[in-house]
């Protein structure tokens, strides 16, 4: 049986149709055809209201209501004053909930419709949802949607709230500081829903974020009484729940005049994979670049805005790629460098940073805004192998010698340090991870776990947990992160799925403790010939 079979045997037989109906905004002419003619044929109208006992539903709606209807009104026992309830606030509610619901059934049962009236949207931060979740199961409902306060106040304000590839955030005023914060700071366009008492510190966290400038507020938005004014000129003492804050989205805000900067370039991490693991604050870097500079794949990443200029290189070009950043930058763009991962870990932080040193571009700024590394994303994978001491090495040849390589894999498993091992071969590298193994082999267990994560995050994903016994280079390509445990490092297989992890408490293994002594007694010693960078 499905869920509509079993949601219908549940029925009570011949009852009444319960009708959430959307009201809009607050004006009565805003409202849909097909509300006014329900709201003038339902044997039974319902309606919410505080304790004062006014509704502001029932007045949208009372053009269109008739004699001899019936009205069922829904008066709140609290609203946001305090109560004696043994349940506290929520308490109360439910139990006004519950019991309006059964005022509303004794109707539906007796084969009546029942008109809900809400305002707005009856699913949009509405009472009526509270009465739909407790009747909708056991009667026929239909849901009439409505015009929000949302479009209402938009239209107050005349500017457009997003164009193109602009996103619009709604945000409930009692929401955390905190949360607001972080909706604030990585929004294209706001709404502010539930102010009243919550403005001042909406209004706050707007200043932080900084984007109290471009706020409208719009107060009791489409009735005769609506207020449109500048957010920060609003006195808090005057604010009603009624009222709205508005952040149109910038490409067309007049309110928003971004100040003259300077040139400048910050480079950015998209993360290893999904495009969830791109950060907000990366986000927003990307939105307000001129220029975004970087290697042809992880630009494909990227969607650019209009206007936007894209820059695409070869992937072994990071100082001319820099230079030309850097040289962007210094004529009064604003550039973004993009990279996977986390940019300061084997990516182009270092590059831009070791060009930037030279005198020619002391004057640019450079900034680095961090991602999600490869190491931390394989890791949380398959559990926490990182959760001790550990070492990151890359396998690439190109820019330091193979000797410094083994060096510092020896010394790091003399130290009994994880190791995390990035660009571990490609097409032209293809016999490092073999001589990696070769190393393995000679210095550490043939029991020493070993994982291999190769595009995590990303479409192809696949995990493997194995030993530096079992451990097969030929399946290594460039995508793939190695993960090398301690003698600490365990794998717990569980009926709810496997966990690798390292503790976070010291206790390596005997079997490793002579051989990593020896290796790390060899170790120090230097290199022949070796450049260590």
């Amino acid at each position: 049986m499905n869920s509509d079979s079993t949601a219908a045997a549940g029925r009570e037989s011949g009852p009444g149709t319960l009708y959430g109906i959307g009201l809009g905004p607050g004006d009565s002419e805003l409202m849909t055809v097909k509300a006014a003619r329900l709201i003038s044929t339902a044997d039974v109208i319902a309606y919410h209201s505080a304790r004062h006992g006014n509704s502001i539903a029932r007045s949208v709606a009372e053009p269109y209501l008739r004699d001899g209807q019936t009205e069922e009104r829904l008066m709140y026992p609290v609203t946001t004053e305090t109560t004696d309830h043994p349940g506290g606030y929520q308490g109360a509610l439910d139990d006004f909930y519950a019991e309006s619901a059964e005022r509303l059934a004794v109707h539906l049962r007796a084969g009546r419709d029942v008109v809900l009236l809400a305002e707005g949207d009856p699913l949009f931060y509405s009472s009526y949802m509270h009465m739909h979740k407790r009747l909708a199961p056991l009667f026929d409902a239909e849901i009439v949607p409505g015009v929000t306060s949302v479009s209402a106040a938009s239209a107050a304000t005349g500017v457009p709230l997003v164009e193109g590839e602009e996103t619009l955030t709604v945000v409930p005023g009692t929401a955390s500081t905190s949360e607001l914060l972080f909706r604030f700071r990585s929004a294209d366009a706001i709404v502010v829903m539930k102010l009243g008492r919550t403005f001042e510190r909406v209004r706050d966290a707007l200043r932080e974020a900084g984007r109290l400038d471009e706020a409208f507020y719009v107060e009791r938005a489409s009735t005769t009484v609506e207020r449109v004014l500048p957010a920060a000129d609003v006195n808090p003492a005057e604010v009603p729940y009624f009222s709205i804050l508005v952040v149109p989205g910038r490409r067309n805000n007049p309110m928003f005049e971004p100040e003259p900067v300077p040139g400048e370039l910050v480079v950015v991490g998209l993360g290893p994979g999904h495009d969830s693991w791109t950060t907000p604050e990366v986000r927003a870097e990307l939105a307000t670049a001129t220029d975004l500079v970087g290697y042809t794949t992880y630009l494909k990443r990227v969607t650019p805005r209009p206007g936007q200029r894209v820059h695409a290189s070869d992937n072994r070009v990071e100082a001319e790629r820099a230079e030309f950043a850097l040289d962007l930058a210094r004529r009064g763009a604003r550039v973004a460098v993009v990279s996977s991962g986390d940019p300061g870990v084997f990516a182009m932080a270092a590059a831009v940073a070791e060009v930037a040193a030279q005198p020619r571009w002391h004057e640019v700024p450079v900034r680095v805004v961090p991602g999600v590394t490869a190491a931390t994303a394989v890791a949380a994978a398959v559990g926490a192998p990182l959760g001790h001491d550990f070492a990151i090495i890359s396998l690439s040849d190109r820019l330091k010698p193979w000797s410094v390589i083994e060096r510092r894999i020896r010394a790091a498993l003399g130290a009994d340090l994880v190791i995390a091992i990035y660009n571990p071969g490609s097409a032209s590298r293809a016999w490092q991870v073999g001589a990696l193994k070769h190393t393995l082999s000679q210095t550490v267990s043939p029991d020493r776990v070993v994982v291999l994560g190769r595009d995590v995050g990303g479409p192809e994903q696949q995990l493997t947990t194995t030993t530096v016994a079992d451990f097969d280079p030929a399946v290594v390509d460039m995508r793939t992160m190695i993960i090398i445990g301690s003698s600490a490092t365990k794998v717990v297989s569980r009926a709810a799925g496997t966990l690798v992890f390292t503790p976070r408490s010291h206790h390596p293994v005997d079997s490793d403790d002579h051989t990593a002594d020896h290796s790390a007694g060899q170790l120090l010693e230097p290199v022949p010939g070796g450049t260590d960078i």
